[in-house]
């Protein structure tokens, strides 16, 4: 092995062997070592027995055979063939046999295993091989406690009271629990490591407790043999490091204060003991010699003690062996223990090798922790899986003992947990508890859950750092389980994009690729001193100046009243919500905002508001962006504190599409001003006051100014429409002026409002309330919106709507740019620069060519709008779900479908969430070939979607007009019919009780913000929180990337917080792994390689042929296409007409599917979960 070629005839050719043996400068007889052991120790007693120029042989088990110790040895061998994972390295026989079969000198048996066991050590030494370790005579007389116990009497060294030898069954300590009571702790005679060792409290514990310690004695030993002590309260564990010679020198290396154990099981060793008084200190170490001395002990062992509270101390047993935490002693004497077993075994003597007791000294303190791969916040649950990342520590007194630590690496459940052993040394103990600390945090360690956490917060706990710890510390002291875990951030954002790599982006809505790869440019903005000048804004810091400065300093009346008294005409921008609502699917994300919000708040200080939150932007934050709604109001509140903020709010609603306890619209409004919100623009989508007087109060009580909006339908300047006529209008004005409104919102979410109309409209209002402020809103969907905000604006509109140009026109709000500049002509300024607005459009011209992907295929005006009334959020939604849903050649049908919807629920207001039901009503009626009539006709026998049914129930309120019967009943049936405000009825929502659900199952984390979030929308906050659990928080990453498939070779800068940056490049797509569907994408993060697997959904795709329903009436099919969310019955079941069957889903619609006959259920042909498309078989009724 790394032999080179001579360069001349008779050069000798080197190999790391004789280097070695050079450089040990001498050639003993014992050259080859075989460690019967695995993992960490393995390799531990490896790089000494290099060092001692030794060659080194590995064995291991087949589960082993990619283990690190099989690397880190000159020769390995598989032992155990055909054995359990355990059982291979007790395979003491075949051990042997690969020893003799390969020259080897001496076998360490390391720790565990065989380790202890006297029968193995006598076998090595009658096969010739020198066994490292005590002789097999003293390892049966201390390997067993109770023969340890009796020696320590003998001698003279004081033992916890205990049984006298073995006890065989548990009532043979009935005598020595009468003695001396509860409570005791039952061990096992042989071996340690925990295993076999039970403390009982009370009698009703001892025999299942007694059964237990024997059984696990017995597998893990092999030897079920247990003793009783009386168990000690709070005590500290003391050892001390033996070493001896076979010519009957002992010394001792100190002690180790064990202390700090679960189950047993040491986690942190420190050495040397704090706070133990010298002569009790003096007394331990005396004692230990004396024991070791007593019997003739050779090589290195471990005498274990305790420590009561008053100073007494107990002798435990002496551990025949190396120990795992003998890196610390090593650390505070500078001897390498390992070396001095290999040697001492070779026949070396102490004095030989310098190991005087009075020349071991002790310098510092040294601490090591335990790194598993066990789960602290689940009973230290072992993990298993495969290490995505390992990053370790090091430097300055930091050295790490590890097997598995590489990316990579398997972790398996046959062997130990333990993954590396982390070893710090200082001058006090307080430096090396600060070195350790620093150590753990420098891990990186993904893939398996380890306990560095729980380590985190051991080691800053109070009686840690004063270094008081007991053997129950860590069961004492339940604040340690309240564990901080790493966020792990970079390996969920690579299993994002390397899911993006594989399968494209998952965003619903998305239509090929982003229409922009590079970055967007921030325009600069003009100096204000000196506009003609090169020199630019400083936007560094946010503007203070704005509207908002009169809410916070006086509150609502004074900025209603500041408003009116305006010279000229406010505008509100809707770009941050509606206008990306009617254009691109309420898809923008919040860091595209953020990035041009500084200099809005410049370029918009004059402006009544930014429309930037409520509506559908709540719930599709979650659902499709996988952002938190709240952290983008409190995120943009900073960067933009002087303009004030507008919600677009559902009344008794709040954010949501159905009804709720009136204490949950409260807790919203309250929580919305907390966070930054400051005008509550509140409608109802009925127009129904009861729903809104609830909204109104709500939003007064949390401290907003409260902007009541009447939706517009119909046209009050065509006399042919009678319902909603100008003095319905007024009539409804009256009601909500008579709530103590702020300011009076006109609601036209059709583009319905024309100029003539506008000036009717607003003319009124404003002669009957001349102190009102007047906000109108439209759509630009027929293209007269511009006309319609400069007609209102004149007859005294007070706020008209408006976006940026880029983002206007067609279904969004007419262009700023048009609207300002024309009212500027008509002495009703804004108060906005063009200039500035010519920046702003710069920006966002290219963020609408980065969401080109979600634009709908409306490329004009429709004036067809003024038939259909479809709001403009609604329109472009609407086209897209009937893309979904098969339905876009049949757009012109849907808008005719629409009108007849319409008119089937009695020509209501339409606007979010009255306007889904019309739209579901409209697609179901499509897809399923209906007609109004049909729907008349057939009423009592029809499924309709559950939006429908509920609307007719009266759970969004009451209409207009009331609703047109026979038909509701048709539809409800014998469900029940609300005449009432829906939440009157409603249980409040217990909030505190919520929030501790939520934080049991999702982690501490959860907010009170999360939990008014889950009101809103339970399974899409669940449904978010179990995203950003397996991704992270992506609101940081460009949209680019989190759209956009990555190209191999391609780097990306992702800013992860403040100062952190993630270089990431996509390296390479793996081929799809035979039976798994699954890829494995390789990424360098930082220069790191790093990999994960992907799940291949388009290789995993299955053709699955469905069955299609008969003519029968009992073959009952699916009435549209979607996703079955709920199966209702099961086969056998006895059903009746009109029970439900299954509940299918379909872009946010769900419809049930009802019995059409009486019968028993013959067959159920969907479960959950399943894709099925219009006519497939649900189920098959036997009638």
């Amino acid at each position: 092995m790394f032999a080179t070629s001579p360069s001349a005839p008779g050069t000798p050719i080197h190999s790391i062997q004789t280097m070695r043996r050079k450089a040990a400068g001498h050639g003993g007889p014992l050259t080859k070592i075989l460690v019967a052991n695995r993992g960490e120790i393995a390799i531990r007693i490896f790089r000494t027995a290099h060092e001692l120029a030794m060659h080194t042989v590995a064995i291991y088990s087949f589960e082993d055979r990619m283990s690190a110790h099989r690397q880190k040895a000159d020769e390995a061998y598989q032992v155990g063939k055909g054995a359990t994972p355990v059982g291979a390295y007790l395979s003491q026989d075949d051990i042997i046999r690969i020893a003799l079969e390969h020259g080897v000198d001496m076998i360490h048996p390391g720790y565990g295993f065989l380790a202890e066991n006297a029968g193995f050590a006598k076998k090595v030494e009658q096969a010739g091989i020198a066994f490292v370790g005590p002789s097999p005579e003293c390892i049966d007389q201390l390997g067993d406690k109770t023969k340890a116990r009796d020696l320590a009497i003998r001698v003279g060294v004081p033992v916890v009271p205990g049984t006298p030898g073995p006890v065989a069954s548990y009532t043979d300590g009935d005598a020595f629990i009468k003695e001396y009571g509860f409570p005791v702790i039952i061990k096992a005679a042989m071996g340690g490591g925990g295993r076999g060792m039970r403390v009982v409290r009370e009698q009703s514990e001892f025999k299942s407790s007694f059964e237990r310690a024997v059984s696990e004695a017995k597998s893990a030993f092999g030897d079920g043999t247990v003793f009783i002590e009386r168990f000690l309260e709070r005590p500290r564990h003391i050892e001390v490091q033996i070493l001896a010679d076979a010519q009957g020198n002992t010394v001792h290396l100190f002690e180790r204060d064990c202390s700090v154990q679960r189950r047993h099981q040491k986690v942190v060793e420190v050495a040397p003991a704090t706070h133990l008084p010298e002569e009790v200190r003096q007394a331990i170490l005396s004692d230990a010699i004396k024991l070791a001395r007593s019997v003739g002990y050779r090589n290195a062992g471990t005498a274990e003690f305790l420590v009561d509270q008053i100073g007494r101390h107990y002798f435990i047993e002496i551990n025949p062996r190396i120990q795992v935490e003998h890196t610390i002693t090593e650390e505070i004497t500078g001897i390498d223990i390992v070396a001095a077993q290999i040697q001492i075994a070779a026949g070396a003597s102490l004095p030989q090798l310098g190991l005087t007791q009075e020349a071991i000294t002790r310098r510092g303190f040294a601490i090591q922790c335990r790194v598993t791969t066990e789960d602290a916040a689940q009973n230290f649950q072992p993990d298993t899986g495969k290490i995505e990342v390992y990053r370790s520590a090091g430097g300055n007194g930091v050295r790490l003992d590890a097997s598995s630590g590489f990316a990579g690496a398997q972790i398996t459940p046959h062997y130990d947990s333990l993954l590396v052993k982390v070893t710090v040394s200082g001058t006090t103990y307080e430096v090396a508890r600060r070195k350790m600390l620093r150590a753990l945090v420098e891990f990186r360690i993904r893939g398996v859950k380890t306990n560095i956490p729980f380590l985190f917060r051991l080691l800053t706990h109070d009686t840690f750092i004063g270094g008081k710890t007991w053997t129950t510390f860590i069961d004492d002291t339940p604040e340690l389980f309240k564990l901080v875990q790493s966020q792990n951030r970079a390996q969920k954002l690579l299993a994002y994009l390397g899911d993006l790599a594989v399968n494209g982006s998952s965003i619903k809505g998305q239509s090929g690729e982003p229409g922009l790869k590079d970055e967007i440019v921030v325009p600069p903005m003009q100096s204000r001193e000196d506009p003609d000048s090169p020199k630019v804004l400083d936007t560094s810091i946010p503007c203070e100046v704005g509207w908002r400065n009169i809410i916070v300093e006086k509150g609502p009346e004074a900025f209603a009243k500041a408003v009116r008294d305006y010279p000229g005409c406010l505008i509100m921008d809707t770009t941050w919500r509606d206008a990306h609502q009617s254009l691109l699917a309420t898809r923008l994300r919040t860091v595209d905002m953020v990035n041009i919000a500084k200099e809005t708040s410049y370029a918009m200080a004059n402006a009544y508001s930014l429309e930037c939150w409520g509506g559908a932007t709540f719930d599709v934050a979650m659902r499709f962006l996988y952002e938190d709604p709240w952290d983008r109001l409190r995120t943009l509140r900073k960067l933009v504190p002087n303009i004030p903020f507008q919600a677009l709010v559902r009344g008794a609603n709040a954010v949501g599409y159905t009804s709720y306890p009136d204490n949950a619209i409260y807790d919203f409004s309250k929580k919305a001003v907390q966070n930054g919100l400051d005008i509550f623009r509140v409608f109802d989508s009925l127009n129904y006051i009861d729903n809104m007087r609830l909204g109104i109060d709500a939003a007064k009580k949390a401290g907003g100014v409260c902007e009541a909006a009447v939706c517009y339908s119909g046209d009050i300047a065509d006399p042919k429409k009678t319902k909603y006529t100008l003095k319905y209008y007024l009539d409804f004005v009256d009601q909500l002026v008579h709530e103590g409104i702020h300011v009076l919102g006109i609601k036209d979410m059709a583009g319905l409002l024309k100029p003539e109309a506008a000036k009717m409209l607003i003319g009124a209002i404003r002669k009957k309330y001349p102190d009102l402020p007047i906000h109108v809103h439209s759509h630009d969907t027929a293209g007269i919106s511009t006309a319609t905000m400069l007609a209102a604006a004149s007859a005294g509109a007070d706020v008209v709507d408006v976006a940026i140009d880029s983002m206007s026109g067609l279904t969004s709000q007419p262009p700023m740019g048009a609207v300002c500049a024309a009212l500027e002509q008509c002495n009703l300024g804004t108060g906005i620069r063009y200039a500035d607005i010519q920046a702003l459009n710069l920006y966002w011209s290219q963020v609408r060519m980065l969401y080109g992907c979600f634009e709908a295929n409306v490329r004009a005006s429709d004036s067809s709008v003024f038939d259909h009334e479809m709001p403009g959020g609604q329109y472009t939604n609407l086209m897209f779900q009937a893309a979904q849903l098969g339905l876009g050649t049949q757009w012109t049908e849907i808008k005719k479908k629409y009108i007849e919807a319409n008119e089937l629920c009695g020509n209501i207001i339409k606007v979010t969430p009255s306007s889904k039901v019309v739209g579901d009503f409209a697609q179901w009626m499509t897809q399923n070939k209906v007609s109004k009539q049909d729907v008349i006709d057939r009423a009592e026998s029809l499924d309709f979607p559950s939006s429908v049914v509920e609307f007719f129930q009266g759970y969004l309120g009451q209409p207009v007009g009331g609703f047109p019967e026979p038909l509701r009943s048709h539809i409800i049936r014998n469900k029940p019919r609300i005449d009432e405000r829906p939440g009157t009825t409603m249980e409040p929502i217990d909030f505190k009780r919520t929030k501790a659900e939520l934080r049991a199952k999702y982690g501490k984390h959860i907010t009170d913000t999360d939990v008014t979030s889950y009101v809103m929308y339970p399974k899409v906050f669940e449904e978010y929180q179990s995203f950003i659990e397996k991704y992270g928080d992506l609101s940081v990453v460009p949209t680019r990337y989190f759209l956009g498939r990555p190209d191999v070779g391609e780097e990306m800068h992702i800013s992860i917080e403040k100062g952190k940056t993630l270089i990431i490049r996509l390296m390479a797509i793996g081929p799809v792994v035979e039976g798994r569907a699954q890829r494995d994408v390789w990424f360098e993060v930082n220069g790191e390689v790093r990999a994960v697997a992907v799940e291949d959904k388009n290789s995993a795709v299955e053709t699955v042929s469905r069955e299609k329903a008969t003519s029968d009436p009992g073959s009952v099919g699916a009435p549209m296409s979607g996703v079955v969310v709920e199966v209702r019955v099961k086969e056998g079941a006895e059903i009746k007409k009109g029970d439900p069957l299954c509940v299918l889903s379909a872009m946010k619609m769900e419809s049930a599917v009802t019995a059409p006959v009486s019968g028993h259920v013959k067959r159920v042909a969907v479960q959950e979960g399943d894709s099925i498309g219009q006519g497939d078989l649900v189920v098959e009724i036997v009638h």
